[in-house]
């Protein structure tokens, strides 16, 4: 039998995007207030859950893999401490947006890697982001997409579901 899998874009919707900046350090990696409550309600659905995020700040060389790495491991021991679960995965990609990297959304390439290495059911999957580069790369892979708008005033892409939020979200869908 094949797995579920809830797809989750990082910034701006696992933790807070800063505006024209990149999440370098531990220290300005903050979740939204909304996600611990839904993140233990997928892992306790049974779903993977997913990390696909774009991070061309290390492509620009303002950031190092080191720090990004520095970061996840944060970010998947405080999520453990509140939660008792962690990310299944997470696949990132350091392209810049000019390389038109098939890794890099609004391509498909990270979740058809995780497809493949987990082997996903994509019909029972979800991805979930504020910007539409996540959806478009969502509906490439075969997935259902989540548009959280609270972040976001790109002109609204073909989403499966437009949400403020992932209590909103929650509460439509995953009840």
């Amino acid at each position: 039998m094949k797995n579920k899998a809830v797809f989750f874009d990082r910034d701006g919707v696992v933790n807070y995007r800063i505006v024209g900046e990149y999440i370098s350090s531990p220290e300005n990696f903050v979740f939204t207030p909304d996600f611990i409550d839904f993140f233990i309600y997928v892992k306790k659905a049974g779903y993977l859950a997913i990390i696909t995020s774009n991070q061309q700040g290390i492509g620009k060389g303002l950031m190092t893999e080191e720090q990004l790495e520095k970061v996840h491991v944060h970010m998947q021991n405080q999520v453990k401490k509140l939660t008792g679960f962690k990310f299944d995965d997470i696949f990132v990609c350091t392209e810049l947006a000019e390389a038109n990297s098939h890794c890099r959304k609004p391509n498909p390439g990270m979740i058809e890697e995780a497809v493949k290495k987990w082997d996903i059911d994509t019909s029972q999957s979800w991805m979930i982001g504020d910007r539409a580069s996540d959806v478009i790369a969502g509906k490439r892979g075969g997935l259902k997409t989540i548009l959280l708008r609270c972040f976001s005033n790109e002109t609204l892409p073909e989403a499966d579901f437009v949400f403020r939020n992932l209590y909103e979200a929650h509460r439509k869908i995953f009840l």
